[in-house]
């Protein structure tokens, strides 16, 4: 199916390149896995149009390809594989730039996430002082995606879906301490476990401001 579609898209001076993401990409294809293929042509409106059946077909244009304002997507093109690439290597280029933040973006991100984080282990915090346990759970539910989110953007980096979680810490590991082995087990039982050294790596990094925010609400936090 894959090798069809790249003989027609070769085929077609329209189509100015052809990426292949999702598990197949990443070397976690399974039986259950489809092909999630982009590809790039000159402008809508011709042969090539959305496709969900056993091939997970998406059309854009490079302009399209080149828009990172959804976060939510960037991280399909992060271990893509770029099968066609007419314009000389800019497609490659466009996909790395969606998988990974410019540093222009950087301070945004860690801004805005680790607020959050720290808002949501705030939360947790009173919740298990005032006994509601059950209820602290759900707010480190909530602030699992806010820490990943800081953590990857204070790497540079755009965060990963749960499901590709340990593919990328085993083919991008990140300093120490955060591995595969303290991550996992801390994201899906006590994310505010990881707020101390979440907070020496925001100063170390210069957004010690974004915690001292929080004034004296740190330390029930702490």
């Amino acid at each position: 199916m894959l090798d069809a579609l790249r003989a027609r898209a070769e085929a077609d001076p329209d189509v100015l390149g052809l990426v292949l993401s999702g598990s197949q990409a990443r070397g976690m294809g399974g039986p259950h896995s489809d092909h999630d293929v982009f590809v790039v042509v000159r402008e809508h409106g011709g042969q090539w149009v959305r496709v969900r059946a056993g091939l997970d077909l998406a059309v854009l244009t490079v302009e399209e390809l080149a828009d990172t304002s959804d976060r939510w997507q960037r991280y399909a093109y992060r271990g893509a594989v770029v099968l066609l690439d007419r314009l000389d290597g800019r497609i490659a280029a466009l996909v790395r730039a969606q998988g990974e933040l410019a540093p222009s973006e950087v301070d945004g991100f860690v801004r805005e996430n680790l607020d959050g984080y720290v808002n949501f282990v705030y939360r947790a915090a009173k919740s298990r002082r005032d006994g509601h346990d059950d209820l602290a759970r759900l707010d480190e539910i909530e602030a699992a995606p806010w820490f990943m989110w800081t953590l990857f953007a204070l790497y540079g980096r755009v965060r990963p879906y749960n499901k590709y979680l340990r593919w990328e810490l085993d083919n991008h590991p990140l300093p120490a301490p955060w591995t595969v082995e303290r991550l996992v087990p801390a994201l899906t039982g006590r994310p505010s476990a990881l707020f101390a050294p979440l907070e020496r790596l925001a100063r170390e990094r210069g957004f010690g401001d974004v915690v001292d925010a929080w004034g004296d609400d740190l330390d029930l936090l702490r």
